[in-house]
């Protein structure tokens, strides 16, 4: 059974319809992307997906259970967790900070446990850690975990805002943009972390990218959007020799 399954679903805001009778399936330990043009959709398809916007019609079901209606927080705690194409760190806060936030929906301790400093309480704050600090090391970050966020280089804050969204342990993964004004290097790492990130925290990824180099090179399958309607979906190959496609990017005038 697929760990994500989107039937038909459309986003009208106004006159406008940003989405129209989109449908796909993400399958479990899989890396799926969703591409086209500037203006296709694809972030108000994520939107809807976790939670921050609800979709006028259709269906969206995470391990085969209804998870529209549910606002972002509640996606969350079900699984979904995502990066943004404009990187959203807690800047003044220390990089294993951040990524401690991450874990906040799936501990137990409260805050009158946390006054009365509980044993228990303390255990899990140290096991927090330990865990922060595995996905430190993963990223290759551990070395700057007392650092301020914002005094990170834009590829480490790309890296650590990963960090994070995997701290709330999903099953599903979303990456908007995450290549995004990463040079050659940072890309080339990056794409390496994604292509294992499933095996190591068993997590499937679904990603937004406009680089076709990292999505044809670790994709399984691709979703293709134009103008808020899916025109094709495969594999890379698939994709590649797709007319729709190549005409979505390029333009019929080109093509011809």
């Amino acid at each position: 059974m697929p760990i994500l399954e989107v039937t038909n679903i459309t986003k009208q805001f106004g006159g406008l319809t940003a989405n129209s009778n989109v449908s796909m399936t993400v399958e479990e330990d899989s890396i799926t992307a969703v591409i086209g043009p500037n203006g296709a959709g694809k972030t108000t398809f994520f939107n809807m997906i976790t939670g921050v916007y609800q979709p006028t019609s259709g269906e969206i079901k995470l391990n085969n259970e209804s998870i529209v209606g549910l606002k972002p927080d509640m996606v969350a705690k079900k699984g979904i967790s995502r990066t943004f194409q404009n990187i959203r760190l807690f800047d003044e806060m220390s990089v294993i900070e951040n990524v401690l936030v991450g874990m906040h929906s799936h501990l137990k301790a409260n805050l009158l446990s946390i006054l009365l400093d509980f044993p228990v309480t303390k255990k899990e704050e140290i096991e927090a850690e330990k865990e922060a600090y595995r996905l430190l090391e993963y990223f290759g970050l551990s070395s700057l975990l007392n650092e301020k966020a914002c005094n990170l280089s834009y590829g480490a804050q790309r890296k650590l805002e990963i960090a994070r969204a995997l701290a709330t342990k999903p099953k599903l993964i979303l990456l908007d943009e995450p290549a995004a004004g990463m040079n050659p290097k940072e890309t080339k790492e990056l794409t390496e972390i994604i292509r294992q990130m499933g095996k190591e925290f068993h997590t499937s990824v679904l990603l937004i990218e406009h680089d076709m180099k990292l999505v044809m090179g670790i994709s399984e399958h691709i979703i293709v959007l134009d103008h808020g309607e899916k025109i094709a979906e495969g594999n890379p190959d698939e994709i590649r020799s797709n007319q729709k496609v190549i005409e979505a990017y390029l333009g019929s005038a080109a093509v011809n």
